[in-house]
C-alpha cells in the first residue's frame, strides 16, 4: 500500500493505540476525544484491510491482531527515526533551554546524586531547566524511555536492563552510623558489638533481613534488626534520635554528618557501582548528553572517607 503524507497522523495514532491497547488511554495521550480516535481507527482498518485491534476476551481493553502485532515494532522504529530527523540537533544551551528532564531513581540515588545536580543547576544559572524525579520500574523503564517519558535512570549496574547504555558514576561502600553521643562510644564496632546493637533496615517489602544478614549467617553470626522502613530518607531521623544504628552507603550517610557519627564495618562487604543509563535513541541527543555530563562531573567523596568499607542494593533492596 502507498502511504500519503496526509496519512502520517493516522500512523502516529496507530503507534499509540498499539502501545496502550486501549482507546481511552490512547486518546488521552494524543489529546484527542475518544470518538475522534475511534474514527481514525476505522480509517486505519480500511487502509490496512485488517481490524488491527479487537476487543479483549477479558472485557478490558483491546488486543492486536497478527497484522497489528507485526506493525508495532517497525512502526515505532520508523516514527522514532522520523522524530530524530526533524529534531533540532543544534547546540544545547542550558542557559536558554526550558527543557524538562525526567530522571528515574529511588530516594537513595536522589539523595546521593540528584540533590547535587539540582543544586548545581540552580547555582549555574540554568533557570529554565526543569527536573522531575520518578520511581524506577525495571519492568517498564525501557519502554518509558522509548516513549521519551524518562531521560535517564540512576541505579546499581546489576539492575540496569541490557537494552540501555550505561556510564559508571561512582563506586560505593557501606558504613555503620549511630547518633551523636551514643552510649556505645566513638570506637569502630567489633563484630560482636555490631551483632548486639539494634539495627534499622531499609526494605520496600517490610522485611527484616538483607544480604548483610545472609553474609553474617554464613559466618555463624546474627544481628538484631528492630525497625524496617521503606525509604532510605527515614533512617537518619530514626538513628539520630534513638540508640539504633544503620548500615548504609557512605555517600548517603555523609549528608547527615551533623546528626550522626559514621564508622567502618567490622565485616567486609563487596563494593558496588552506581551508574546512569539511557536509551540508545538518546545517544546523540545534545540535551541528554549535557544531562549525562552534568551527573558525571558531580563531586565524589574522597578516597580517604570511603577507604574502609562495603556493598549494595541501591534499588529497593534491604540493607
Amino acid at each position: 500500500m502507498n502511504i500519503r503524507p496526509a496519512d502520517l497522523p493516522l500512523l502516529i495514532s496507530l503507534n499509540v493505540l498499539l502501545e496502550e491497547n486501549n482507546v481511552t488511554r490512547a486518546a488521552a495521550r494524543l489529546h484527542l476525544s475518544q470518538p475522534a480516535l475511534s474514527a481514525q481507527l476505522a480509517r486505519l482498518r480500511d487502509m490496512f484491510g485488517d481490524p488491527l485491534l479487537v476487543p479483549s476476551e477479558t472485557g478490558r481493553g483491546m488486543v492486536p491482531t497478527s497484522k497489528g502485532s507485526s506493525l508495532k515494532g517497525p512502526l515505532r522504529a520508523a516514527l522514532q527515526q522520523l522524530n530524530q530527523a526533524v529534531s533540532d540537533e543544534g547546540e544545547f544551551d542550558p542557559h536558554t533551554s526550558s527543557r524538562c528532564f525526567t530522571i528515574a531513581a529511588n530516594d537513595n540515588a536522589i539523595s546521593m546524586f540528584g540533590l547535587d545536580f539540582v543544586r548545581n543547576t540552580e547555582q549555574s544559572g540554568f533557570h529554565g531547566i526543569k527536573i522531575a524525579f520518578c520511581l524506577p520500574d525495571p519492568e517498564t523503564i525501557v519502554a518509558r524511555m522509548e516513549r521519551d517519558e524518562v531521560d535517564l535512570l540512576l541505579a546499581t549496574v546489576r539492575i540496569i536492563p541490557n537494552a540501555l547504555k550505561t556510564r559508571s558514576l561512582s563506586t560505593e561502600r557501606y558504613h555503620m552510623a549511630q547518633r551523636k553521643g551514643h552510649p556505645r562510644g566513638q570506637c569502630p564496632p567489633s563484630l560482636d558489638e555490631y551483632c548486639e546493637l539494634k539495627h534499622v533496615l531499609v526494605s520496600t517489602t517490610g522485611g527484616f533481613q538483607s544480604f548483610i544478614d545472609t553474609q553474617l549467617a554464613d559466618a555463624g553470626r546474627q544481628r538484631s534488626v528492630t525497625v524496617s522502613v521503606p525509604h532510605y530518607d527515614l533512617v537518619p531521623s530514626i538513628v539520630a534520635t534513638t540508640d539504633y544504628v544503620c548500615t548504609l552507603p557512605i555517600r548517603f550517610l555523609k549528608r547527615f554528618e551533623d546528626q550522626i557519627d559514621i564508622f567502618p564495618l567490622p565485616l567486609t562487604l563487596p563494593e558496588f557501582i552506581i551508574a546512569q543509563a539511557w536509551h540508545p535513541r538518546s545517544e546523540a541527543d545534545n540535551g541528554n548528553r549535557w544531562l549525562r555530563d552534568q551527573l558525571s562531573q558531580l563531586d565524589r567523596p574522597s578516597d580517604e572517607s570511603t577507604r574502609t568499607g562495603n556493598s549494595s542494593y541501591l534499588n529497593g533492596a534491604a540493607v
